[in-house]
């Protein structure tokens, strides 16, 4: 059902990596969640967001259930070699295989990443307030990236000509990146557009990935496809999973 409703990252990876971020086409949820909603706090009908998940799970074949976290806009990042983590959280990641790292979002920034030799990964929930308090670093070390390369897709967020902030939210993430300047242009008096994909960017090329793909999506413009907060308010949420095969 969900054939040619999903995207799949153009990288380079190890063979047993595999990895996917849903649209919101394919799902059985209406109005404001038409269709493919797969979070279970935005105000969808719970039957029909697990309705949803197992739809997803049958369609990609997927290994077990994806490990959804209590996503808060901060900087934790949970193991999920044993399971589901017990605590909220905006990263995850693994060592073992059928071990489903994911986040959900619907304009914020799904960041997936794994090592070349398909050993690790982990998954990204990366909004401003996440890239401000560092969460693309502390999934970084994770991984180990002194250690190993380490391969980054950044998938569907909101675009860079759309993304407007003001004065605080800037302030915010220069203080975390006091030379990103060039990914903020100035709107009307006390806002910009921010570029959340060269904000990411930055951030892994200072950690020493060099390895980057992706970030050409825009949530906002593309209703047909994505889900955007900015564009709807209520609305759904997509998913973006990485896992070791088995």
């Amino acid at each position: 059902m969900l054939d040619g409703q999903i995207i799949r990252p153009d990288w380079p990876v190890a063979a047993n990596v595999h990895a996917i971020s849903t649209t919101r086409r394919g799902g059985a949820s209406y109005g404001a969640y038409d269709s493919l909603n797969l979070a279970d706090h935005v105000g969808d009908e719970p039957h029909r967001v697990q309705q949803n998940r197992r739809l997803l799970a049958t369609a990609q074949q997927l290994p077990a259930k994806p490990a959804w976290l209590d996503q808060q806009h901060g900087c934790n990042v949970a193991c999920i070699d044993e399971g589901p983590p017990q605590v909220a959280a905006d990263a995850a990641y693994t060592h073992r295989g059928a071990k489903i790292c994911a986040v959900l979002t619907a304009d914020c920034l799904p960041v997936l990443l794994c090592d070349e030799e398909g050993t690790r990964v982990a998954a990204v929930h990366a909004g401003w307030r996440g890239l401000a308090a560092g969460i693309i670093e502390a999934a970084l070390d994770k991984l180990e990236p002194e250690k190993r390369r380490i391969y980054a897709w950044l998938g569907p967020a909101i675009g860079p000509q759309v993304y407007e902030i003001d004065n605080v939210v800037r302030s915010r993430l220069l203080q975390a990146d006091s030379q990103a300047d060039a990914a903020f242009v100035a709107t009307r008096e006390g806002h910009w557009t921010a570029d959340i994909y060269e904000l990411a960017r930055r951030r892994l090329l200072c950690a020493g990935v060099k390895d980057i793909f992706g970030g050409d999506f825009c949530t906002f413009r593309d209703p047909e496809r994505f889900f955007s907060y900015r564009r709807q308010g209520a609305c759904g949420r997509m998913a973006s999973l990485i896992w070791l095969e088995d």
